[in-house]
């Protein structure tokens, strides 16, 4: 269930193979339709459609054996399901439960503790737009094999969110990670709000997903690395996370990041303390994934075409030895090359470019790193689902 690497290896080593594996993020209606990720009834036949993370897989849905049940077309052999309670809320969930859960919702809308303040108009849309990322990054960790564990269920290691606004002293809620709980200002779901936040910022990305990739990254450093024999490596690398979090912000906001931070981090803000570094690379780690994934499932790659850009070496890696080196190396040169791709249609358009950022050969060896920790923690997943 959770060699996701390796199905993705495999693709970008013959993305036009068809397969029976995974189709990334497209999936097709019994009528034949194409079906997206954020999809809850086809548009062509109008056929009700349901999510079921485990098997990342999207289909449409028939009457199940119970009123309130539904069976996916395509994985009748799945059992019976139940629609998650939010799918009539603006959540808008068309995630699946199994139907003997008690639970009312799926697992991604048990990570809420707090949702936005629904009496207020504005924040009916931006509830939905906030979950649709959280959807599919919850999506992503699950198919990576990741434990996603609500606070409800364990309140010591377990992950929530808190979607919230000013408070009744008027002051606005700080984005950010604390012990698993993760809180976003619902503002940031405004377009307008967030882009100008952006520009204050100087930042040259600010999405919801990208925020929910940063900062669950902080929840899986807490989760992967502390107390483990990956924390000496991780000084090795990003630095001792030990230094004053306080002193780091501060000389940060102050003098901003030294000269040549693009020749060891992914951005400017990863270089203000080991923790935020961890935390940037991680989420660019997830992006690259995600956005190769769902390329080679619409068919794209930029192997024919002439792009002048010299393919890392082994030698780039955090561990050159490790035996998986050389597909991961395929995967960041298959990433690269998107990416580059990606940048001049985003140009042809007059946007911005779609991926505004340079991966310097230190970057590279901590986003093994990365890799390397998630697919430690991957394998103990797949091991724990062959025992059942």
């Amino acid at each position: 269930m959770f060699r996701y690497f390796e199905q993705l290896s495999s693709r970008i080593a013959a993305p036009f193979v068809a397969g029976t594996s995974r189709d990334s993020k497209v999936w097709q209606c019994r009528c034949g339709q194409s079906l997206f990720f954020r999809n809850s009834q086809c548009l062509a036949c109008q056929a009700l459609l349901g999510y079921q993370p485990q098997q990342a897989r999207l289909d449409s849905l028939q009457p199940g054996p119970v009123e309130g049940t539904w069976l996916q077309d395509g994985n009748l052999d799945a059992g019976a399901f139940r629609r998650c309670a939010n799918l009539d809320t603006p959540a808008a969930c068309n995630w699946l439960i199994p139907a003997h859960s008690t639970a009312p919702l799926c697992v991604a809308c048990s990570l809420n503790r707090t949702i936005p303040d629904l009496s207020i108009p504005e924040n009916h849309e931006r509830w939905r737009k906030v979950e649709t990322a959280k959807r599919r990054l919850v999506a992503q960790l699950i198919s990576l094999g990741l434990q996603v564990v609500p606070k409800s269920v364990d309140e010591d290691t377990g992950l929530a969110f808190d979607f919230v606004g000013i408070d009744l002293e008027g002051n606005a809620p700080m984005t950010g990670h604390a012990n698993g709980l993760i809180t976003l200002d619902i503002k940031e779901a405004d377009d307008a709000h967030r882009e100008k936040v952006r520009v204050q910022m100087r930042e040259p990305y600010r999405t919801l997903l990208g925020h929910f990739r940063h900062e669950v990254g902080h929840y899986y450093w807490d989760r992967l690395i502390a107390n483990t024999h990956w924390l000496e490596p991780f000084r090795n690398l990003f630095g001792d996370e030990r230094a004053s979090y306080a002193d780091a912000l501060d000389q940060h906001y102050q003098h901003g990041p030294r000269a040549d931070w693009q020749q060891t981090c992914v951005s400017a803000y990863a270089t203000m303390h080991p923790w935020e570094d961890w935390a940037e690379t991680w989420a660019h780690y997830l992006h690259m994934m995600d956005a190769v994934d769902t390329a080679l499932g619409f068919g794209m790659s930029a192997r024919e075409m002439d792009l002048d850009y010299q393919p890392f070496p082994l030698s780039t890696l955090y561990d050159p030895e490790h035996p998986g080196g050389a597909a991961f190396l395929s995967f960041v040169n298959a990433w690269i090359e998107l990416a580059g791709m990606l940048n001049e249609l985003s140009r042809s358009m007059g946007q911005p470019d779609f991926y505004p950022f340079v991966l310097p050969p230190a970057v590279i060896a901590k986003l093994h790193f990365i890799h390397l920790v998630i697919q430690e923690e991957g394998g103990r997943a797949d091991e724990v689902v062959l025992a059942q």
